[in-house]
């Protein structure tokens, strides 16, 4: 920027604080529409990519993919979650070590758009918001005032008046955001780092309260916490009702829609909001996520393209949301409410022009292109898809039912409940708990097991006498037929399938939250089963204990084991479960996520190569929740399957 311009620009109040030419600067500039970036014109063509969607191994890789597509900056949330999964217990090791993360951008020439919420959406378990903030059931999220409509333990989607509360969530977000942004600020572009934005919240306007003091409280946070030079924004759809609820002033409003809109009406509706400054879409989305269930999203590569063009065209900045997805391991994978409750797949591939896998696709190399248009590219090939191995079949054996383990996978005994009690309640955040109580009476003739509307959260799966008799739903089938004995056990596995994200109160309690009846007659005196499976695994289990006498039945919750070893190299591949129905694997103790075979779409695991040992047996965990297939097989493959077909890096044959 020439001084003279500079100078006008500072009179008027618009920057926050005097730079000289020498000084590093990011900074908008409301007189010509632009940022500037050390006092020049500068626009950003940008790409989302999430650490924690990507093997640590595989970070360089992806962003030097990124940086030869043309980008010069990328899009990057925090999930607080990721990082304080217990109330002031903190994680920045391994593959959540953020700022190794963003020193490795800093060294392939990459610019950093931040956005570290607290609240981050992006189809992550509850938005990014710990569970743990549940642990206080009339806690209010996403706001500032404690006298807001609630949600408690009585029901998962339901909310009630409850009395007012000291704001927990703020001490909570206020307790992070002072461990968080220390470590950021050193990485500030005026501070000689690369981060040259900071977003606040996210899609706030989405959300129900509409409450601009948690904007404000936020604000004043990251300006204490960050300084007063960092460029902090907004990001909104375009709706009018959105964008008033989720802009506030001291922020910059930034809108996102994908191909298909009219990009002169998209970016009227910023311009709404803010007359002057830079466009911006933070958000162009090169594709969509998968649910459960439904087919696999796809978007056509020349449509992305010709949207990307049509934006470049007109001077605007562009973040791709995504450019590359990864994968939900373990159990981050979010879910949606839409009229009903929409659990996210384990893939998170996004149809983006990286693969889930990280390789280059046709949309990647069609918006290279549009990019070589409006800058020039880095000198260079592209480098090449990953190489995968096809390791073939793999036959496991059945190890133990899972009701006969619960000394190994709740070492600490059960606890004593006349009525269920949630995961919350019990401290548990993710994964399973077994509710275990006796039939009060004989049963000689069907009776119906039914649970309340909306209290299962989200998948139960029952056995009477240890004998599977079927599985209850949310938003599906809540009563099965039973018959028995007086005494008789019985066993519901409550699968926690992934917390709301998007679409409604993100207080989404899990487990068993109303008592199930007998004929009308509630059932009491439960023995209640946190399960610490991941632990286990990770200490060598089963794999490392004696066999187990177990029943040869198919049908039910139950472990299986094996074993593979690869042939020199350890590459990535896809594994996919034949006959099996639905769970999760895991190999040499990593937890790669759910597999749902009989839903779909996605009918394959991506197993990173740096997950696999070579020279020494890789050991494979198998936990199938309703029925494995007579003969136990794995299918190692060399391609992704969706929807029964072959994915996009296509033309394997299995």
């Amino acid at each position: 920027m020439a001084l003279p311009a500079l100078a006008l620009l500072l009179a008027a109040g618009l920057l926050h604080t005097q730079a000289s030419p020498s000084a590093r600067s990011f900074q908008l500039d409301y007189e010509h529409n632009c940022f500037r970036k050390d006092g020049a014109p500068f626009r950003y063509i940008s790409g989302s990519i999430h650490y924690a969607r990507v093997p640590r191994p595989a970070w360089r890789d992806r962003l030097l993919k990124m940086y030869m597509s043309g980008l010069n900056a990328v899009q990057v949330y925090v999930p607080w979650n990721y990082h304080e999964m217990l109330p002031g217990v903190y994680d920045f090791t391994g593959n959540r070590d953020v700022e190794a993360f963003l020193d490795l951008t800093a060294e392939l020439g990459l610019l950093v758009i931040l956005r570290p919420g607290p609240y981050i959406c992006a189809e992550w378990e509850m938005g990014g918001l710990p569970a743990w903030l549940l642990w206080k059931p009339d806690i209010t999220l996403r706001t500032s005032d404690p006298g807001w409509l609630q949600v408690g333990w009585g029901g998962c989607c339901s909310q009630a008046e409850l009395p007012s509360v000291p704001p927990a969530y703020l001490a909570a977000v206020d307790s992070w955001l002072h461990i968080l942004l220390p470590k950021i600020k050193p990485h500030l572009y005026q501070h000689g780092g690369n981060i040259i934005s900071v977003q606040v919240e996210n899609e706030y306007g989405s959300y129900y309260a509409c409450d601009h003091g948690y904007l404000w409280h936020l604000l004043g946070s990251f300006r204490a916490l960050l300084g007063s030079e960092v460029l902090l924004f907004t990001t909104d759809s375009t709706r009018e009702e959105e964008l008033r609820c989720g802009t506030l002033q001291g922020l910059y409003a930034t809108v996102d829609f994908g191909p298909g809109s009219n990009v002169t009406e998209a970016f009227g509706a910023q311009r709404r909001v803010e007359p002057k400054g830079p466009l911006v879409n933070s958000e162009y989305y090169t594709g969509w996520l998968d649910y459960w269930g439904e087919a696999h999203a796809s978007t056509s590569a020349a449509w992305v393209a010709q949207g990307l063009e049509d934006m470049l065209q007109l001077g605007a900045s562009v973040n791709m949301y995504m450019f590359h997805g990864g994968t939900n391991f373990a159990y981050w994978s979010g879910a949606d409410y839409k009229d009903q409750y929409k659990p996210v797949t384990t893939s998170y591939d996004y149809d983006a022009p990286l693969s889930e896998a990280g390789d280059p696709t046709e949309k990647l190399f069609a918006i290279r292109m549009v990019i070589s248009k409006f800058q020039p590219l880095p000198v260079g090939p592209m480098p090449p898809a990953t190489p995968k191995y096809a390791y073939g079949w793999v036959a496991l054996r059945k190890y133990a039912d899972l009701l006969d383990v619960l000394d190994v996978l709740c070492p600490s005994g059960p606890i004593l409940s006349q009525f269920p009690l949630p995961f919350e309640a019990l401290k548990q955040a993710h994964g399973f708990v077994v509710y275990h109580t006796q039939l009060p009476w004989d049963v000689p003739d069907p009776a119906t097991l039914a649970a309340p509307p909306h209290s299962i959260c989200d998948r139960g799966y029952v056995m009477l006498q240890k004998e599977y008799q079927g599985t209850l739903e949310r938003d599906g089938q809540t009563t099965l037929h039973v018959t028995g004995r007086a005494g008789d056990t019985l066993d519901i596995l409550l699968e926690n399938m992934g917390r709301i994200s998007f679409g409604a109160n993100t207080s989404d309690f899990k487990g068993l939250l109303g008592n199930l009846s007998l004929n009308s007659r509630p059932l009491s005196n439960w023995l209640i089963y946190p399960l610490a499976i991941d632990t286990a695994v990770q200490q060598g289990w089963p794999h490392a204990a004696l066999p187990e006498s177990s029943s040869g039945g198919r049908v039910g919750p139950a472990f299986y084991t094996g074993t593979f070893e690869t042939p020199g190299i350890a590459w990535d591949t896809f594994v996919k479960f034949p006959g099996w129905s639905k769970g999760l694997l895991w190999i040499n103790g990593f937890n790669l996520g759910r597999y749902w075979t009989r839903r779909g779409p996605q009918q394959t695991l991506f197993v990173p190569g740096s997950v696999l040992h070579v020279g020494r047996p890789n050991n494979i965990t198998v936990l199938e929740l309703e029925g494995a297939p007579p003969t136990p097989l794995l299918l190692f493959l060399d391609r992704p399957l969706f929807n029964r077909t072959l994915g996009r890096s296509t033309s394997a044959r299995e």
